[in-house]
């Protein structure tokens, strides 16, 4: 999401130079070998390429790429393999949208997640499921909120299945963010942040990220935190603010 003018190559380099580390999208879009020599560290990538949670057609394409995206995981040593509760398009919108969800389909995603689970200790990898939001960017995806993946992530409880927090999407969809990190902390794997409106770096909007740290510090959280975000203006300092924003209140 930053310097999205400059190659990918380029933009890894930047960042490990920064002293950040690598969040990817989809790996097929990607020069794997480049990626491999590059010396970066990659904490999170989307951890499967099509498929859903909650139906059996669906949720056999997820864990068959899945699959594939842990391979590629172990490849690059990638620590984290992301997954949402249906296959997003063009946009960020559900590839197939939903408007309600029904018990049964709760329980096939239950249900599915355990599978990803025996995957995940199969490969000895980690998957998160990460909360989005449909008011703004992913409308008719289902188990969108916070509530939904945690409620999916603690009901399997098994440590090959952690979420991914992301305080953006929680922030436009539920709010009330400390207490939240403070009911999920036993199931994190990951925290996300940008701010809102506008996803941009901490500081740019309404999220008083600084107290949320220091809260994350006082409730015990050392996990990583990264920014999803896009750049108010310069890359460079939307990654100072991000790095103070979560850095002062561990000093």
């Amino acid at each position: 999401m930053l310097w999205r003018d400059r190659p990918m190559e380029w933009r890894v380099k930047r960042l490990t130079e920064l002293g950040f580390q690598v969040g990817l999208w989809n790996w097929p879009d990607h020069d794997l070998a480049m990626l491999e020599r590059s010396g970066a560290t990659f904490s999170i990538m989307n951890g499967y390429l099509s498929g859903r949670l909650a139906d059996e057609e669906g949720a056999a394409e997820l864990l068959r790429t899945a699959r594939q995206t842990a391979d590629v995981g172990l490849r690059l040593g990638v620590q984290r393999l992301n997954l949402h509760g249906t296959g997003l398009g063009e946009g960020g919108l559900p590839v197939i949208p939903c408007k309600t969800v029904t018990g049964a389909m709760w329980l096939k995603a239950r249900d599915t997640l355990e599978r990803i689970a025996d995957l995940a200790e199969e490969k000895g990898v980690v998957f998160t499921l990460e909360n989005l939001n449909t008011a703004v960017d992913h409308p008719g995806v289902p188990f969108a909120r916070a509530e939904d993946t945690l409620a999916l992530v603690s009901a399997v409880n098994r440590p090959g299945l952690r979420l991914n927090l992301d305080l953006y999407h929680a922030q436009i969809g539920e709010g009330n963010l400390v207490e939240l990190c403070h009911r999920a902390l036993p199931w994190i794997g990951e925290i996300q942040v940008a701010d809102v409106p506008g996803r941009c770096e901490p500081g740019t909007g309404e999220i008083a990220y600084a107290g949320i740290a220091r809260a994350l510090v006082m409730m015990g959280y050392e996990g990583p935190v990264g920014m999803e975000a896009f750049a108010a203006e310069y890359p460079e300092d939307a990654l100072e603010a991000f790095r103070r924003a979560f850095t002062e209140a561990w000093q």
